[in-house]
C-alpha cells in the first residue's frame, strides 16, 4: 500500500520537476565509469548517480583483507597495448595511456586501495559527469509513445529529487550480502563486519560458512593463529585452474587446502546450510546440530535438553564446539529500488543473485534498461569473465555500440578489406585482441562477405548470443556468408572434477586441432545468418549453432598463433574451401603467367597485379623465390626463342627495369588448373 501511495505521489509531480538526461547510469563503479567514458566520447547526454562521495565505493570496503585477485602483469615481452590488456585485469578502456593500472601498483595481486585511487583518477581526469552522494531509492516507468523505448525511466533519490531518462544503465554490481536463515543464525558474524585482525582469533576454533574466494581469503588471514578452521558449503570446492573460471577459488587463497589434505587439523565439509542449526552453551561455545533435531523439541531448557548429532553418532564431524562462526556467502543484486512496472526479476537456480537479462545485456522485462558489470554476469556465469573488470570492460563497450546504433543511427564500427587480406586479418586478431581472449565463448569477431566474396567487412567483439539479430543490432547487412571468430577451451577440459594436469594434455599437431584443450581460436562458417530458432535450439554447451563448416586453430603453448605450417596454412586452406577461391599471395611473374594460362586469375592477381599494384621486383627477390621453390626458374628463351646467354641476360634486365607489363587475361583460353 505504501509503494502504491508513493507511486501515486510521483505521478502527481509535474514534468517540470524532473531533471532530464538521455542516459542515466546508476553506480560509479568500474562498469559505470566505463559506460560513462564511451557516452562522453560519443558526445551523449548522460549522468551517473553514485550514492557514495567517491567512485568505486565497493572497493573501499572489499575485499576485507585488501588483496585483489585480479592480476596486474606489467611485463609481457611485447609492446602491443592491445595484447598487453590480455594480462592486465584491472585497467578500464580509454585513450589515455596514463590511465593504465600498472601506473598505480607494481604488485601482481594489487591492494584494493590502489583500485580506489585508480577509479578516482579515471573519473576526474576524464571529467566524467558523476553526481556523488546521490542514492537512487526508487525507479519506475512512465509510458510515452514519443520516448525512445515507448516509456521514460523516472528515478527518485534520497532527497526526493526526481530524474527522467530515456535509457537506464544499471551498474550497481552485486553488493547485498547473501544470508542464510536457520536456527541460531543470529550467532553468525558476517564477512562484511568480522574483524580482520588475526590476533582477535588467536587460540580460537572457527567455522566458516561458504567456499568462495571470500571464505578462503578469510581463512588465509587467520590460518596461522587458530586452533583449527572448518569450512562448510553445499558444493565441493571449485579450483579456478580446473574450471578455467576466474571467479572460482584462486591459488593465492587456497592455503587451507594444504592444511586439510596434509591433515593439519583444518577441514572442508559439504552440506546444505539451511539444514544446520547453531546452539550456544553457557560458556559461549557454539555447537553445530541439524535443524530436524530441534523440531518439536523444548529448547527452553538449554543445550542439555537438546539432542546433538554426536549423541547418536559419536564421531560426528563437527562435534567439537566453535568459538566463532563466520558467514562468507558472497553478494546478490539489490532488487528493492525497482518498481514492479520494470519487471526486474531474479534469475533461476545458481543465477538467482543476478537480474534476468538477454544476451544483449538488456532486461528481459523492460526495453531500454541495460545491466552492466558484475550484475550482468548471468549471461556467462561460470563460463567467461563477464563478472570481472577484465571482462565487462568489453561487454560494456558492446552495449554502447548497440545503443549507438539503436538510438543514434551509428552502425557498429567495421572495416572493409579485399578478400586477399582475410587470412592476415584473422591471424592478427587472434594473436592480439584482448576482448576475444578475455570474453571467450561470449564475444566474437564477425566477418561479413561482400561483393561475391571479393571483399569482406570486419566487425569486432560482437555478442554471439544475439548473432541472429546482427543486422538489426549493428546496422550492417549480411546478405551472404559469414565467418565467426571466437576463442574456446576444449569441450571436456573444464570442470571441478577435471584433472587438468594429466600427461599429454596438450595437442601440437594441426590435424588434431579439434581436440585442443587450452584456449584457442575457432572459426565458424555460415552460408547465411543463423535464425532465431537455430539459436534457441543450439546445444547448451555450444556457444553457437551448428555451422556449415568449422575450423580449430591448434592450441599453442605461447598463445602465439603465427606458425606458418601449424597455424596459418591450415587456416588459409579452410577459408579457401569455404569460399572456393585461392587466397595465396603471388609474385608478379606468377600473375603474369596466370594471365596467359588461366581463364580466371586468383584474387591476389586480380586485385593487385592487374591493377598495377604490388611489390616491385628485383633480381635478388626473384632469385630468393627460385631458391625457396616459390617460383620456377623460367628463362626468357621460352618467350623470345633465342637461347644465347647475352640475349637472355639483356632481356632479364629489360623485364626488371619495366616493372609493369600491361597484360590482360585472355578470356578465351581454356581454364587450366594450377598444379
Amino acid at each position: 500500500l505504501g509503494l502504491t501511495l508513493y507511486a501515486g505521489q510521483l505521478c502527481a509531480v509535474s514534468a517540470a520537476d524532473f531533471l532530464y538526461h538521455d542516459y542515466c547510469v546508476i553506480g560509479a563503479g568500474p562498469s559505470g565509469l566505463q559506460a560513462a567514458y564511451f557516452l562522453q566520447r560519443a558526445g551523449r547526454d548522460y549522468i551517473i548517480f553514485e550514492r557514495s562521495h567517491a567512485p568505486g565505493s565497493f572497493f573501499a570496503l572489499y575485499p576485507r583483507h585488501r588483496k585483489l585477485i585480479s592480476i596486474n602483469k606489467r611485463y609481457t615481452g611485447k609492446s602491443n597495448s592491445e595484447f598487453n590488456l590480455r594480462h592486465d585485469w584491472n585497467s578500464l578502456l580509454s585513450h589515455d595511456r596514463k590511465l593504465l593500472f600498472q601506473r598505480y601498483s607494481h604488485d601482481f595481486f594489487p591492494d584494493a586501495d590502489a583500485m580506489v585511487r585508480y577509479l578516482e583518477d579515471f573519473a576526474s581526469l576524464l571529467k566524467l559527469r558523476v553526481q556523488y552522494n546521490t542514492a537512487i531509492v526508487h525507479v519506475m516507468l512512465e509510458k510515452d509513445r514519443q520516448a525512445w523505448n515507448g516509456h521514460y525511466f523516472l528515478l527518485t533519490d534520497q532527497d526526493r529529487q526526481n530524474y527522467k531518462c530515456s535509457s537506464l544503465l544499471v551498474a550497481t554490481g552485486t553488493w547485498v550480502p547473501n544470508v542464510v536463515n536457520f536456527p541460531g543464525s543470529e550467532y553468525v558474524e558476517g564477512y562484511e563486519t568480522v574483524s580482520i585482525n588475526p590476533e582477535d582469533f588467536a587460540g580460537q576454533t572457527v567455522l566458516i560458512l561458504g567456499r568462495g574466494n571470500s571464505a578462503f581469503e578469510t581463512a588465509e588471514n587467520i590460518l596461522g593463529v587458530t586452533n583449527f578452521i572448518h569450512m562448510v558449503s553445499r558444493s565441493r570446492v571449485r579450483l579456478s585452474w580446473a574450471t578455467h573460471y576466474v571467479g572460482d577459488l584462486r591459488a593465492i587463497n587456497n592455503g587451507l587446502l594444504d592444511t586439510y589434505q596434509l591433515k593439519s587439523l583444518d577441514g572442508l565439509l559439504e552440506g546444505d546450510l539451511e539444514d544446520l542449526a547453531i546452539i550456544k552453551d553457557k560458556k559461549g561455545k557454539l555447537h553445530i546440530t541439524l535443524r530436524f533435531y530441534l523440531e518439536n523439541r523444548n529448547t527452553s531448557g538449554g543445550i542439555d535438553s537438546i539432542t546433538l548429532p554426536q549423541d547418536e553418532l559419536d564421531n560426528f564431524a563437527t562435534r567439537a564446539p566453535y568459538d566463532r562462526v563466520i558467514r562468507c556467502l558472497g553478494w546478490k543484486f539489490d532488487f528493492s529500488i525497482y518498481n514492479r512496472s520494470l519487471r526486474m526479476m531474479p534469475g533461476k537456480g545458481n543465477k538467482k543473485k543476478y537480474p534476468q537479462i538477454k544476451p544483449s545485456y538488456e532486461s528481459r522485462g523492460t526495453r531500454g534498461l541495460f545491466v552492466l558489470g558484475t550484475a550482468s554476469h548471468s549471461v556467462d556465469f561460470r563460463k567467461s569473465a563477464g563478472g570481472f573488470i577484465h571482462g565487462f570492460r568489453y561487454t560494456t563497450r558492446a552495449v554502447h555500440r548497440l545503443l549507438e546504433n539503436r538510438h543514434h543511427g551509428v552502425p557498429w564500427p567495421s572495416t572493409v578489406y579485399p578478400i586477399t587480406q582475410l587470412t592476415n586479418s584473422i591471424i592478427k586478431r587472434v594473436n592480439e585482441a584482448s576482448g576475444l581472449y578475455q570474453m571467450f565463448s561470449v564475444l566474437a569477431d564477425i566477418i561479413l562477405l561482400r561483393e561475391n566474396a571479393t571483399a569482406f567487412e570486419y566487425l569486432e567483439e560482437y555478442p554471439v548470443g544475439v548473432l541472429a539479430e546482427l543486422e538489426m543490432q549493428t546496422g550492417r547487412k549480411a546478405p551472404g556468408g559469414l565467418f565467426v571468430i571466437i576463442m574456446e577451451y576444449g569441450r571436456n577440459f573444464s570442470g571441478a572434477d577435471k584433472d587438468v594436469f594429466y600427461y599429454n594434455r596438450a595437442v601440437g599437431e594441426a590435424q588434431h586441432a579439434w581436440q585442443s584443450n587450452f584456449l584457442h581460436p575457432v572459426i565458424y562458417f555460415y552460408k547465411q545468418l543463423p535464425t532465431e530458432r537455430e539459436m534457441r535450439l543450439q546445444h547448451p554447451d555450444w556457444p553457437l549453432p551448428r555451422p556449415d563448416a568449422v575450423h580449430h586453430i591448434v592450441e599453442d603453448f605461447l598463445t602465439d598463433w603465427t606458425a606458418p605450417n601449424a597455424h596459418i596454412l591450415p587456416l588459409r586452406r579452410f577459408l579457401e574451401n569455404c569460399l572456393s577461391t585461392d587466397l595465396r599471395n603471388f609474385f608478379a611473374e606468377s600473375c603474369f603467367l596466370f594471365a596467359f594460362t588461366h581463364r580466371k586469375l586468383p584474387p591476389f592477381c586480380r586485385q593487385g597485379y592487374m591493377r598495377l599494384q604490388g611489390l616491385l621486383g628485383s633480381e635478388g627477390l626473384r632469385r630468393h623465390a627460385v631458391e625457396a621453390g616459390l617460383l620456377e626458374d623460367y628463362t626468357l628463351t621460352d618467350f623470345l626463342g633465342d637461347g644465347t646467354p647475352d640475349n637472355h641476360k639483356g632481356s632479364q634486365d629489360q623485364l626488371l627495369r619495366d616493372h609493369v607489363i600491361p597484360v590482360r587475361p585472355l578470356q578465351h583460353l581454356v581454364n587450366a588448373k594450377d598444379e
